[in-house]
Formats: structure tokens, sequence, C-alpha cells
């Protein structure tokens, strides 16, 4: 079918609201799916859940015609979860992550055929979603698809984690966090030339950056014009990579996947959750 040719590999979590006891979808790989639907692109999300998430999620799947192989999404044990809190500025604070059925995560053999035969796969990098990249590979489950991943803040990565990790990947995603001068940034941009990679460091309000080794080592940098933040930037890293990657995958034009993903992340900076409140009321 239509979405196997593009596979999301990643963590599904509750978002669990501290101030008014909300619980919600959440994680960067749904806001994803989310977008992806929105802009018309198909794809199967491979994820898992526990039985205490599973009418959450299912509903929530159903509404947003997201696919997902139901005979493998939940497994023994709880959904994910992550506490909410909003901040004075209206910025979102995380806190207490519970691994839940995340930890012992592995695809079933029919996940893996999925994989394989898939056009397209984007992985969100935490920390057993990483793992299970690394076993893929070995298997040589990951050869055939174009393999992207976001490789998050990069606080759980240490240089050498990256290194092996872009070596199994084409296009890779950092969301920088700290200063335009910190030392690792070209030792990072040296990596991705090295391997012959491509790599996209978002700076926020700062810019983009983009590495391209793929041929010939090239390096852009591309202007974030910086707008009042209306809600919060919390979902800003997850729709502007749905964004660039739906226009990416479709015609190779970086300059135009920048500039859809600049977009996607400016409509972001407008919702006070990381999805528009419409992504989480019934139809």
């Amino acid at each position: 079918m239509a979405e196997a040719n593009t596979i999301l590999l990643g963590a599904a979590s509750l978002d669990i609201y501290k101030a008014d006891g909300r619980i919600l979808p959440g994680g960067g790989c749904l806001n994803m799916a989310y977008h992806w639907r929105q802009l018309g692109l198909p794809h199967q999300f491979l994820t898992r859940i526990g039985t205490d998430g599973e009418p959450v999620f299912r509903d929530f799947f159903q509404r947003h015609g997201i696919a997902y192989l139901p005979e493998s999404l939940v497994g023994n044990g709880r959904t994910p979860s992550i506490d909410i809190a909003f901040l004075p500025d209206g910025q979102i604070y995380m806190d207490n992550f519970v691994e839940g059925v995340l930890a012992d995560f592995r695809l079933t053999p029919a996940e893996e055929a999925v994989v394989t035969q898939a056009e397209q796969v984007h992985a969100v990098l935490v920390n057993n979603i990483e793992r299970e990249v690394h076993r893929l590979a070995e298997k040589g489950v990951w050869e055939r698809p174009f393999r992207s991943a976001d490789f998050l803040d990069f606080r759980h990565f240490t240089m050498e984690r990256f290194t092996k990790m872009m070596s199994l990947v084409d296009l890779g995603f950092i969301g920088w966090p700290k200063e335009l001068d910190d030392p690792m940034l070209p030792q990072l941009r040296q990596v991705v030339f090295d391997l012959g990679k491509l790599l996209v460091v978002t700076l926020g309000s700062r810019g983009v950056w983009v590495w391209d080794g793929r041929s010939q080592p090239q390096e852009w940098f591309y202007n974030v014009e910086a707008i009042p933040v209306q809600g919060s930037t919390v979902g800003c890293g997850d729709t502007f990579i749905a964004y660039f990657l739906a226009s990416f995958w479709r015609d190779g034009d970086l300059n135009a996947a920048v500039a859809q993903g600049k977009l996607g992340g400016k409509m972001a900076t407008e919702w006070k959750r990381p999805l528009p409140e419409s992504a989480y009321e019934p139809n």
C-alpha cells in the first residue's frame, strides 16, 4: 500500500499536562505524522504503546488518517509518558519521562519487512530508537530506503555516537541549542563532509545551516526572520522537519525544502501545545 513507501520510526508518548490534568497523544514522531497527513504525504508510523494509551492513540490515528500496523502497535507495559508544565512566558517545560514499552522496543518481523520495502525512512533518535536502527543496519534491513534521522538537540550524543549513526543515514537533522561558535560544530561539519552525507542544523531564530558532503563539500546558511511567538516553540523542530522532508523527497531541491521547513516552523509558534488545538479535538 502507498503508506508503506514512507516509514516514520520513533516513540509516541502520553503528554500529561500537570496544570489541568489533560492527557494528550504526543511525541515528536506523532507531531510529524500529523503534519505529513495535513500535507497529503502518505506514510506508516511504526511505534509502540501500552494498553493504557490504546484508546487515545487509536482515536487520534483514525481521525487523522495515520496508518500503522494494528497487530504490533500495543506492547506489554505502560505507554511512554512525560509531564508537561507551562512556564510563565508560555513556553513548555517537560520532565519525568517514563520509557514504558519503549525500554525494550524492537520491530517485529512484519515491521522489519515494511522497512525493507520502503522508499524512505525517517527515525527520531531517542536512545532506544537509536539502538534499534543499529540492530536493523546489522541485519541488512536498513540498506534500501533513503534514510533520514533527527538527532534532536544532540544532548544525548557524543561525537563517536554521532559518527556511527551518521554513517547509517543519508540525511540528518540537529536542533542546535548552543552558541554558534561552539567548537563542536566544526567537528560535526567535518564528519558530515568525510562521510559524504547531508546535515541540516536548525538554530531557531538564528537561522538554518546546511552541510552537504554528497559530491563535494558545500555549505549554505539561511537566515530566519525572528517573529513574536504567540504560543510556544515546542513543536517548531518537528514541524520544520516534516515540511522539509515532504518537499525534499518530492524533488531534492534543498532551497525549496528549507523554505518549506521555515514555513512550517513559523506556523508552529502560533500553537500553545506541540500541535494546534484542533488536532486534539474530536471532529
